[in-house]
């Protein structure tokens, strides 16, 4: 039936409107796609988890023999030229991430990405299938379906598998590492520059003026210039090709925001106008800061609690008691 409100139609297609040459071409293509994610996932993989890779290697090739298989029963019905459809031209349809960003996926979110595609897979050829009037096609897809299911649950198995047995849990130690050295580490020295650096000046702003608006204009500048700065100089410093500790990028952006946010912690409370209640909501927030600095270290870190808490809690209460002596003399 025509659409009464022919200019809010979508200019996609509906899945129930495809003809069977069409649903052939969107599958072909669809297949074509997947290999190349699974690929892109074992590339990315490869080096750090050679088990996972493998695993992603094998479900590449098995896409391209659906394809293949795909393709044959296509030209022997259809003939050679294939019908320019694609997922984004169905309504509904299923989407894939983009192949820049499936190659960056890490360890834990590819599998999990592969157990979804698959059973979104299957689905599009249950459905395809119920559809189809041909019995050879009809056949072809609700194989393909059964393939696809055997697919999900072999990769939702592999990596139970792997998460109890030696090498996953290798390839589990491997991952842990390489989140501490990326994110963990730069933005823990972030969050301790800009918890610690930041209490002088901003305490003895305080204590000097007693005027909340100017304390927070001191510590807004100084918290947002210490994050440019820390960001840029973690990324400038190491490629992390030698040192394998990452894209400099991420580790410039964990540095960065977290010196920020460490500043501003105790920088923010100054946008109250009283200048005692917002000392002390600064004070609290400053004893925050430190403890949760201390839980990282113990918890990411495997520093000891007694020595992080005297490194930092001491250190933080010596630079806090600098600035409120300085600011007050």
């Amino acid at each position: 039936m025509p659409s009464l409100f022919p200019i809010f139609r979508s200019s996609r297609r509906r899945f129930d409107d495809l003809d069977p040459q069409e649903i052939l071409a969107l599958a072909i293509l669809s297949e074509e796609e997947d290999g190349r994610i699974y690929a892109a996932y074992a590339a990315n993989l490869r080096e750090a988890y050679p088990t996972s890779a493998a695993m992603f290697d094998t479900m590449a090739a098995e896409e391209d023999e659906h394809r293949r298989t795909l393709l044959d029963l296509y030209v022997s019905k259809f003939g050679p030229t294939l019908v320019p459809i694609r997922r984004e031209h169905v309504e509904g349809f299923y989407a894939r991430r983009p192949l820049w960003l499936a190659k960056t996926l890490p360890l834990e979110r590819a599998r999990a990405e592969a157990a979804d595609m698959e059973r979104q897979a299957e689905t599009f050829y249950r459905l395809a299938a119920s559809r189809s009037t041909d019995a050879a096609t009809r056949k072809l897809l609700g194989d393909l379906a059964v393939a696809e299911a055997a697919h999900e649950r072999r990769a939702v198995a592999l990596e139970e598998g792997l998460s109890t047995g030696d090498e996953g849990r290798q390839e589990e130690e491997t991952a842990k590492r390489q989140f501490v050295l990326t994110w963990v580490q730069p933005g823990l020295a972030g969050l301790m520059d800009g918890s610690v650096s930041t209490l002088a000046p901003i305490f003895a702003t305080a204590f000097a003026t007693q005027n909340s608006w100017t304390t927070f204009l001191i510590g807004l500048s100084a918290s947002i210039g210490a994050g440019i700065s820390m960001g840029f100089t973690e990324a400038a410093h190491d490629d992390g090709k030698l040192s394998g500790r990452g894209a400099p990028w991420k580790r410039g952006l964990a540095s960065g925001v977290m010196t920020a946010l460490g500043g501003l912690g105790h920088a923010l409370p100054y946008l109250i106008p009283h200048f005692w209640t917002a000392t002390t909501i600064a004070l609290c927030v400053v004893f925050v800061e430190l403890w949760a600095i201390v839980w990282i270290q113990n918890r990411y870190m495997e520093t000891p609690i007694g020595r992080a808490m005297f490194q930092i809690i001491l250190g933080g209460l010596l630079v806090l008691a600098t600035g409120i002596l300085i600011g007050g003399a």
